[in-house]
């Protein structure tokens, strides 16, 4: 009990007679009641009996894995040649689409600038108004294309075709981003020079000097507030203010409730404040058409162009926004079952549409009407295509995530003996269950999986969510292709002098039939959490593979944090009961399924290596879903491992 309390493993404080009697089994097979000092330490010392179970590599595989180390020492030049080759490899698509991007900017900047530069305003505001306009310009583009990284129905489309090979699509969200710090940058040089400088050059300007600006301005010098509180004006005005109030909402501070404000302040931080004030934009790009339309420097309407960037994708939005409201009409999704688990977890089982067809790796949005009529947000598929339902795992990580829960729980019913759960409801429960839209499927960069001969997953906590469907696929495929097998062995059996004769239409269905080519030969899922309960999760999911993976493709690690890492003293008797129960019921003490459970965090590093090292030259897909800092990680030693083996690592990240 003490070791247990020490790990942080409330439940096996709870079974500390089973396992202490575990114990005296082994160490007392004469059954005199009693066991010596001597021979508990005797076990615990024997740690080639129970050590080599824990360890999430083998003597063997560290030792293979020292063969990377050993290779020949690179010149500065080579190593340098090396690395910029590396890196143009896995950021080619980014880098010539960032270029494209920067270089458009630059030349509309230009043209813009020059343009107002051989005008006679140049006369009275300078530089101002050129910079001004100049930056007019990338801001019409910028506020165009903002809105396709969002397009996520194009973009799901686009992924399935040959624009992939070219296009980053897993960064449509980093470049979302990118391109908003852009439309800051350009509201600063736009605004900031109309409001100090242009403006009160004009004003400032003489009556010689300001004659010819008569027919924009008219005939009668304006005053400051007169130009300000003008159509373009008080649309300008309109516009920054919104924008600064959903730019501040949607940085990661005030989006993850990292600023703790005092009530009701508090309402400015979390999800919900970030997905409200997102629509503001809806005001943002009326005003920024009015405002394109009222130029004070302008009076011929082909020349005002605002409306001409803004016009296919705006519409190309909008026409997404439409598809999804009514698809997600059309979607009708009956709930089947709902469990709460430790760690505040929801996990929702539902009937699944005949039109929702989608690929291991993707997600969805959920709205529940319940808890906001207005409100979608994505989650991950842990189902596989092959299944006849649709199911998700939420954790509670926000506002709108704790209400769901709360909403559900109050539909549950108590624990069934012998169920898994805190909270259960299914088809039978009294209870009306709250109602379910969904919307999708939606791309994500783990569907690409079946590109790679070997797949790295990486998940932390809630994070596992995208590759149980993965996995669960994987284990369909190679069922389906041990099925197709037996099926090909059955209709044509060998033939010979005393074998049966095949007939020329057997052999032609035979022939004609197209075997099952599985590319992916192995896969290694690795799980990091923090609770013991997590593993309840997906804890019928790990006992399938096990059983049915018997071609040994998949190869599972569950790591808890919360456990000393192996070899402490304090984490030593969890270790050896972990041996002696599965040794004798094929079970982890710690996770509760057959899949063993280390401790403490893994040895990345090690982790590469040993997979480096079992599979030279092949293509790795490792996927990761989890906290940034891990990622960084994940993908410097990516980079590292491809300068040094022959072995070569993709990384991606999941994000929405």
């Amino acid at each position: 009990m003490l070791s247990a309390s020490a790990n942080k493993l409330s439940r096996l404080k709870e079974q500390a007679e089973e396992y202490a009697a575990l114990i005296m089994e082994e160490l007392d097979p004469e059954g005199l009641g009693y066991i010596e000092l001597w021979q508990l330490e005797t076990l615990l010392l024997q740690k080639d009996t129970y050590m080599n179970y824990s360890q999430a590599l083998s003597y063997t595989s560290q030792a293979l894995s020292q063969n990377l180390a050993g290779l020949r020492t690179k010149s500065p030049i080579r190593k340098l040649r090396t690395t910029l080759s590396y890196y143009l490899e896995d950021n080619w698509k980014r880098l010539w689409v960032l270029a494209l991007w920067i270089g458009i900017m630059a030349g509309l900047f230009t043209w813009k600038f020059m343009q107002y530069r051989n005008r006679y305003v140049f006369n009275v505001m300078g530089y101002c108004v050129t910079t001004a306009k100049g930056a007019a310009e990338t801001l019409k583009l910028n506020m165009a294309i903002i809105l396709l990284p969002v397009c996520r129905n194009t973009i799901t489309w686009l992924r399935n075709t040959r624009a992939a090979r070219a296009l980053p699509f897993d960064d449509n969200i980093n470049f979302h981003k990118t391109i908003a710090a852009a439309i800051v940058v350009g509201i600063i040089l736009h605004a900031g020079n109309h409001l100090v400088c242009d403006f009160p050059r004009l004003i400032k300007s003489s009556n010689e000097k300001y004659a010819p600006l008569g027919q924009y301005f008219g005939e009668t010098k304006p005053s400051y507030f007169a130009l300000v509180k003008g159509v373009e004006g008080i649309t300008g005005v309109i516009m920054v203010i919104c924008m600064v109030i959903a730019f501040t909402l949607a940085t990661r501070w005030f989006r993850r409730s990292l600023v703790k404000l005092p009530k009701p302040f508090d309402k400015l931080t979390g999800f919900n404040a970030f997905w409200y004030s997102h629509h503001l934009f809806i005001i943002v790009y009326l005003a920024l058409i009015v405002h394109g339309q009222c130029l004070y420097l302008i009076h011929v309407w082909y020349r005002k162009t605002t409306w001409m960037y803004l016009a296919v994708p705006v519409c190309l939005y909008v026409g997404e926004r439409v598809l999804r409201f009514f698809r997600s009409g059309s979607y009708s999704v009956r709930l089947l079952k709902v469990a709460i688990y430790p760690g505040n977890v929801l996990t929702l089982q539902m009937s699944k549409p005949p039109a929702f067809r989608y690929k291991s790796g993707q997600y969805m949005f959920v709205q529940c009407p319940a808890v906001s009529p207005f409100e979608w947000h994505p989650f991950s598929i842990t189902s596989a295509p092959g299944d006849d339902y649709l199911s998700i795992h939420v954790r509670q990580l926000g506002d709108w995530t704790r209400e769901l829960k709360r909403v559900f729980a109050a539909a549950c019913e108590p624990p069934v003996g012998g169920k898994s759960g805190l909270l259960r409801a299914d088809e039978t429960t009294k209870k009306t269950l709250p109602k379910l839209l969904i919307d999708g499927p939606y791309g994500s960069p783990a569907q690409d999986y079946s590109k790679y001969d070997v797949l790295l997953l990486v998940g932390l906590g809630i994070g596992a969510t995208p590759f149980i469907s993965i996995l669960k696929d994987l284990l369909n495929n190679i069922i389906k292709m041990e099925e197709d097998e037996d099926a090909s062995t059955d209709l044509y059996p060998p033939v010979g002098p005393n074998k049966p004769h095949i007939d020329l239409g057997t052999l032609m269905t035979v022939t004609s039939k197209p075997k099952r080519v599985l590319r992916t030969t192995n896969a290694y899922f690795y799980w990091v959490t923090r609770e013991q309960g997590s593993f309840d999760w997906f804890k019928g999911v790990m006992n399938e593979i096990a059983e049915l993976d018997q071609r040994n493709i998949i190869e599972m690690h569950n790591y808890l944090t919360s456990v000393y890492e192996e070899g402490d003293a304090r984490s030593v008797l969890i270790t050896m009961l972990q041996a002696l129960n599965h040794a004798k019921n094929g079970v982890d003490i710690v996770s509760g399924t057959k899949v063993r459970t280390h401790f403490a965090r893994p040895n990345w590093k090690k982790v590469l290596s040993k997979i480096a090292s079992k599979h030279p030259y092949a293509k790795i897909g490792v996927f990761y879903c989890g906290a940034p800092v891990l990622a960084q990680e994940l993908n410097k030693l990516c980079h590292e491992f491809n300068g040094k083996s022959t072995t070569k690592f993709e990384f991606h990240k999941e994000h929405f």
